[in-house]
């Protein structure tokens, strides 16, 4: 009897082995399937993209990070969009993807590229809109970016843009963008009229617009404005019309073409709202959308009696000269008709010049006469 009891516990002890020999077994086996599991995707993720060239990806603005991941397997970038979502959203700090193009580098794993596209820099895309500018010219440039959608067709108020640089994201709209450029002339308005001078004979800050607008076209020294600036100012304070060229050019063109010769006297002496030898006071609208330096110099002009100006020389970049009375002005006029006459001779001669010398070039390639 008692052998049949010890051979009965010796069979339970056998068996409960044979039990926990098989957990383990299948425990081991487990690890080493999920280990193995684990490892093929780790490699996938860490290991070296499927592309051989460098490629540039675009992200949609509000794209989710799965949506992100099907279109990075679709274009070759990684391959499996699963792992990329899934696995990297467990193992990175941040999986906000960002918007905006991203270069990606070839052979870049999936890791580099949910870096890239969460804590990289997108390429930047920009639209310049330069100082002095008409609203027809920036439209113009909007339009022609083939990066933004939406056609503008409606023409901005003249000096309602500020001119700079306007960052966007491939498939913004163009109305975005014009916008934020109308935003920021309103935002840097408001603060350069609050700052203005105390006695300006300025009485809004349309009117300031106006009058930076038509000495942002005067002048292309930027040290200049203020000084251009008080030109006028004093005329508006002793009732003398403003006598600016590019108001005339405005009334002409109305900002959608270059004159492209010089003003005719006919033109001089032609009453039209835009023409300042005729109207006394500003014109109805700016003639350009003027930058914040010239905004500035019109709120806070230089200090001085001048009320005359003519270019010193016979380029724009070497500025004016300035007069308090018509009878030094004309004397600088005369300077400057002088230098300007001696710049045209000197560069009718040059081109003669190098007329002569290819002429004589062309002369003996030919062939000698018999």
């Amino acid at each position: 009897m008692n052998d049949r009891k010890a051979r009965r516990r010796r069979r339970s002890s056998n068996g409960f082995v044979d039990i926990l020999n098989g957990f383990l077994t299948l425990l081991v086996i487990g690890l080493v399937v999920v280990g193995g599991g684990f490892f093929f995707i780790a490699s996938q993720y860490y290991g070296d993209g499927p592309f051989a060239e460098p490629k540039t990806f675009r992200v949609e603005s509000g794209s989710s990070l799965s949506t992100t991941a099907n279109r990075l397997e679709e274009q070759g970038l990684i391959s499996n969009a699963l792992i990329f979502s899934q696995f990297g959203s467990r193992v990175e700090r941040n999986t906000i993807i960002k918007a905006g193009d991203f270069n990606i580098p070839a052979g870049a794993s999936m890791s580099d590229i949910l870096q890239e596209l969460t804590e990289g820099n997108p390429i930047r895309y920009a639209v310049t809109i330069p100082e002095g500018w008409t609203s027809w010219e920036a439209i113009q440039r909007l339009n022609g970016d083939n990066n933004l959608v939406g056609e503008i067709t409606a023409l901005p108020a003249e000096g309602s843009i500020l001119p700079g640089s306007y960052d966007y994201i491939p498939g913004d709209t163009r109305q975005s963008v014009l916008d934020k450029m109308q935003t920021a002339m309103s935002t840097e308005l408001a603060a350069v009229w609050a700052g203005r001078e105390a006695d300006l004979p300025i009485k809004t800050p349309e009117e300031l617009v106006v009058l930076a607008s038509i000495v942002e076209k005067e002048t292309g020294v930027a040290t200049e404005r203020p000084q251009v600036a008080a030109v006028f100012v004093n005329r508006l304070r002793v009732g003398m019309r403003l006598q600016s060229d590019p108001t005339i050019i405005y009334g002409i063109t109305k900002g959608q073409t270059t004159l492209g010769r010089g003003i005719r006297r006919s033109e001089i002496e032609a009453k039209t709202p835009y023409n300042t030898y005729q109207i006394n006071g500003l014109p109805p609208t700016p003639i350009a959308n003027p930058g914040i330096d010239a905004l500035k110099a019109v709120a806070n002009p230089d200090t001085h009696d001048y009320i005359y100006f003519v270019a010193k020389g016979a380029t724009p970049r070497e500025g004016h000269v300035f007069a308090e009375t018509y009878a030094e002005h004309q004397q600088n006029v005369a300077q400057y008709r002088r230098i300007a006459a001696e710049a045209a001779a000197a560069a009718e001669s040059e081109a003669e010049a190098a007329r002569q010398a290819l002429e004589a070039e062309q002369a003996a390639e030919q062939p000698a006469q018999p």
